[in-house]
């Protein structure tokens, strides 16, 4: 035998050698059991929750503003001090308000006088005119036509100088109430019982009416904790679940080891939107979320506005309910389910109403003697960790519980076996 063929018959030997040593080691994998996390079905309480943040809010606030211009001369107050109803707060300067209302008061007088001066003549002319006609009407020879018409035309210019005065009158006592009125705004008291919890200016600034802005012309802002809301952003998506009376679990950053307990009193018709920028480009897009007013049961001593707060709003329970974890659920397309399941109405569960077939089935991957299939379920509530199973179980069906790349990968007729040991990022929650 020639050298070459001695070569080529060895180099066909080695081939079929590794060949078979090949299709050994994938008989062997294929036989291979994944490690995954079982947990069996069974019956939990389950809380169904909506977690939203926001801040502290007093239900009754005061904001105290100028309505006049004027230089502060003296601020009664301290930021956190409690007040009555009707306590003086801050006093602005007076003077050039007070001699307003001095120079009108006399100008009130002047009127007056005036008016009382124009009656007198009315009536005198009066008098003049009544005479003048009882001689008319006794004897029209005894007065001339002339000096009656002058009577008549003297009571007529006497009688319109007292309604111009009795005007004049009026007008000046209007200024000088105005006068008085804005006399009376340089004392501010406290229209409400409360607390001040800011006051936004010093003794010597000058006060100025908030015209065109609110803030412009703030002096203090007086709260009312005695009763106590947190105001809460909840997404779109969630506030649908929210009813008025849910309870709610608030808790506070500036009180960490403490939850207090409220109730939704309030939900919002109306979403608040705002732009939101895209991480790699200029474009915005607009998040909705919806204001929820939620009233603080006891709220602590010491709370104040503006204090950063997350509510968890329970919108659902159920008692002893069937659950799976939330991990294990997954989605798979209707061509990947081989095997339908049919609830109490002899549908398959998950199909849509109209008997039509879905695109996507949810569902859990369920154990038997070590063989992982795809069965489609139906889900109610969520809570923290599981989900409700509503068809497609029952207790004690054993279900792959994690990790999350092994559920969303797994297919048909898989081997599986528990897993000795798991990483915590493996098993920790995800949704489908």
């Amino acid at each position: 035998m020639s050298r070459r063929a001695k070569w080529t018959l060895g180099l066909a030997i080695v081939v079929v050698i590794g060949g078979s040593l090949f299709a050994l080691t994938a008989a062997k994998k294929g036989n291979r059991a994944t490690e995954v996390r079982l947990e069996p079905v069974s019956a939990r309480d389950l809380v169904a929750a909506v977690t939203a943040s926001g801040k502290i809010e007093a239900e009754t606030k005061v904001d105290v503003s100028a309505d006049i211009t004027g230089r502060i001369t003296r601020i009664a107050v301290k930021e956190g001090d409690l007040v009555k109803k009707g306590q003086f707060l801050i006093q602005i300067d007076p003077d050039q308000y007070l001699s307003i209302v001095t120079r009108l008061e006399g100008q009130v007088a002047q009127m007056e006088a005036s008016l009382a001066q124009a009656r007198t003549n009315r009536d005198q002319a009066r008098r003049q005119r009544d005479r003048s006609l009882d001689i008319q009407k006794a004897n029209a020879e005894l007065i001339a036509r002339e000096v009656v018409e002058q009577a008549i035309v003297a009571y007529d210019v006497s009688d319109a100088n007292l309604k111009a005065s009795q005007a004049g009158v009026d007008q000046a006592r209007a200024a000088l109430a105005e006068a008085r009125s804005n006399l009376s705004k340089t004392r501010l008291t406290a229209p409400i019982d409360g607390r001040v919890v800011r006051l936004a200016v010093e003794e010597g600034e000058v006060a100025v009416p908030g015209t065109f802005s609110r803030e412009t012309g703030l002096l203090m802002t007086i709260a009312d904790l005695s009763v106590v809301l947190a105001r809460v952003q909840v997404d779109e998506t969630d506030v649908v679940r929210l009813h008025l009376g849910d309870s709610v679990s608030v808790s506070i950053d500036a009180f960490p080891d403490t939850s207090f307990v409220g109730r939704v009193t309030e939900i919002s018709n109306s979403a608040k939107l705002s732009q939101t920028g895209a991480a790699s480009g200029g474009s915005t897009d607009r998040a909705v979320d919806f204001d929820v007013e939620i009233t603080l049961d006891k709220p602590p001593a010491g709370i104040r506005p503006d204090l950063s707060s997350t509510a968890r709003i329970i919108t659902d329970t159920r008692k002893q309910s069937l659950s799976i974890p939330i991990i294990a659920l997954t989605v798979r397309t209707h061509e990947d389910v081989p095997n339908e399941v049919t609830g109490a109405a002899g549908t398959p569960v998950g199909a849509a109403p109209n008997g039509k077939k879905p695109k996507d089935r949810e569902g859990v991957f369920v154990v038997q003697n070590g063989v992982a299939m795809f069965r489609p379920v139906k889900v109610g509530i969520a809570g923290d960790e599981h989900f409700e199973v509503i068809e497609g179980l029952k207790a004690g069906d054993t279900v792959v519980a994690g990790p999350y790349q092994a559920v969303r990968d797994m297919k048909d007729s898989t081997k599986v076996k528990q897993a000795r040991d798991l990483k915590a990022g493996d098993v920790q929650k995800k949704t489908p």
